[in-house]
């Protein structure tokens, strides 16, 4: 017997009629990490092409191989520090407060 279709649906509450204003600033607060990453993602491609541009005479796969080490490196630490964040603020955070009472 399936089950009934309530229980699948999103826990997310609806929003109506928000203004982009005003949906990009609950995403802000919902996940601050997110315009971090974006910066970040931005800031690394414009090194990635003021780079290839001043490679000199390395060839184009050997610059695009150190590119991409590059960047699987930076997205393990910004993961780290992602999941460090997260930790602190969902188990440290709460037991300090709790203590402070």
């Amino acid at each position: 017997m399936p089950a009934p279709a309530a229980k699948f649906a999103p826990t997310s509450p609806t929003f109506g009629d928000e203004s982009q204003g005003g949906r990009l600033q609950r995403k802000i607060q919902e996940a601050p990490l997110f315009p971090i990453g974006i910066v970040g993602l931005l800031g690394a491609l414009g090194y990635g092409a003021y780079s290839y541009k001043k490679r000199g005479n390395m060839s184009t796969s050997v610059f695009l191989m150190q590119l991409r080490v590059t960047a699987q490196g930076a997205v393990v630490v910004c993961l780290t520090a992602g999941i460090g964040y997260s930790l602190i603020r969902d188990f440290v955070l709460p037991k300090l407060k709790s203590a402070e009472r």
